[in-house]
């Protein structure tokens, strides 16, 4: 005869059951979890992508700056031209400031004007001072009160005098560019044989010196 054995006597029936309450507890912890941890990595990854386009902005607000430099920094190839001329012109008023400084002469103050009218007339900047210093020295041996530097329109029945210094420094340098260098008279020696036809040449060296003394 069999021996009598108790059925289930380790509850060996519970054991699905069990393992069902285990997975659904599993479950609820777990699911949670994931689902945490998927929106997480989802809200970095938005934010990844969020970045993204900033940072390509910033790159092309930078290439764009940059770009703005080069262009910036291109354009004084264009003006040096204008600043050179700029330069050159003071310069020359410079040069002319210089010599009637050293002379103590009352020209002066109307260093620009000088370079001014020649240039308005197409002369040599340094030629009228020349003039000046060759028949005044520099207007300090004129007649009074005539404004005459330049022995302009001096002849046997008088002198020919200005209003001022700035009025005789544009007749004269008008004077020059119709009476002289317009017919030809472009050079000291040239200018010497109508301005002052006595001279030995002695009046187109001074000139011819006085000019080089302005370079």
């Amino acid at each position: 005869m069999e021996p009598y054995l108790e059925e289930d006597p380790i509850g060996l029936s519970k054991i699905p059951f069990v393992k069902g309450i285990t997975l659904v507890i599993t479950f609820l912890i777990l699911t949670p979890l994931t689902l945490a941890t998927s929106l997480f990595s989802l809200y970095v990854l938005s934010g990844s992508v969020k970045d993204t386009p900033q940072n390509v902005l910033a790159a092309e607000t930078s290439a764009e700056v940059m770009t703005g430099v080069h262009i910036f920094a291109s354009l004084p190839a264009v003006s040096p031209t204008v600043e050179t001329e700029v330069e050159v012109a003071d310069a020359r008023v410079e040069l002319i400031r210089k010599y009637l400084k050293r002379y103590d002469s009352p020209l002066l103050p109307y260093a620009d004007f000088v370079v001014s009218m020649a240039d308005h007339y197409g002369l040599d900047f340094r030629l009228t001072t020349a003039i000046a210093q060759q028949e005044s020295n520099l207007c300090k041996k004129i007649p009074a009160d005539t404004h005459n530097c330049w022995g302009w329109g001096i002849h046997s029945e008088g002198t020919l005098g200005f209003s001022s210094l700035k009025e005789g420094i544009e007749v004269v340098s008008r004077g020059l560019k119709d009476g002289y260098i317009d017919y030809g008279y472009t050079t000291p020696e040239a200018i010497m044989t109508k301005y002052t036809p006595q001279s030995n040449g002695s009046w187109s060296s001074g000139v011819s010196q006085f000019m080089d003394d302005m370079r």
